[in-house]
């Protein structure tokens, strides 16, 4: 028995092959360069004109979109793609400002939840100009409206199920 494990033989053709091929490498780059450039530019233009980064731009969209504009501190991390630990920073950092306030959660004494302020509502809506005019000039505007369907349709398919 050979050790490729995986890999493409003539005599198992219907093994998966394990490297991609140069064109799924090319795919694969395009949308992190894509990802990362667009991605770039929006944090560029939020820290620009609002001091705000984008990371700190989704804790307070996610917050805003929650029931009572708050989540639990483990589901915030879950929804904004943060460490726990790099959420628990961010939150610190907008509850000094007064954008978040934390609370405990009433029957779970270990639980805290982040809660956005009214203070912190305004300051999304002021930064949702910048944002989503970033989104329009740097993604919308780029693709026609057959792009943007094929694409979410494809990234739908990227994204894990949760458990």
């Amino acid at each position: 028995m050979d050790d490729t494990s995986g890999a493409p033989t003539r005599e198992h053709p219907a093994r998966r092959r394990v490297v991609p091929t140069p064109a799924e490498l090319a795919s694969w780059r395009s949308f992190l360069r894509a990802h990362a450039g667009v991605t770039r530019q929006l944090e560029t233009e939020l820290e620009g004109e609002q001091q705000l980064s984008l990371a700190a731009y989704d804790v307070l969209v996610q917050l805003s979109e929650a029931p009572d504009h708050r989540l639990r501190m483990t589901e915030l991390a879950d929804a904004v793609l943060l460490s726990r630990s790099g959420v628990t920073r961010l939150v610190d950092r907008l509850e000094r400002v007064g954008l978040v306030a934390r609370a405990k959660v009433a029957d779970d004494g270990r639980g805290v939840t982040a809660r956005l302020t009214d203070t912190g509502y305004d300051r999304l809506r002021t930064a949702a100009v910048t944002h989503l005019r970033g989104v329009r000039t740097h993604f919308v505007e780029r693709l026609d409206a057959d792009d943007l369907a094929a694409l979410e349709r494809i990234m739908r398919r990227l994204v894990p199920e949760r458990s």
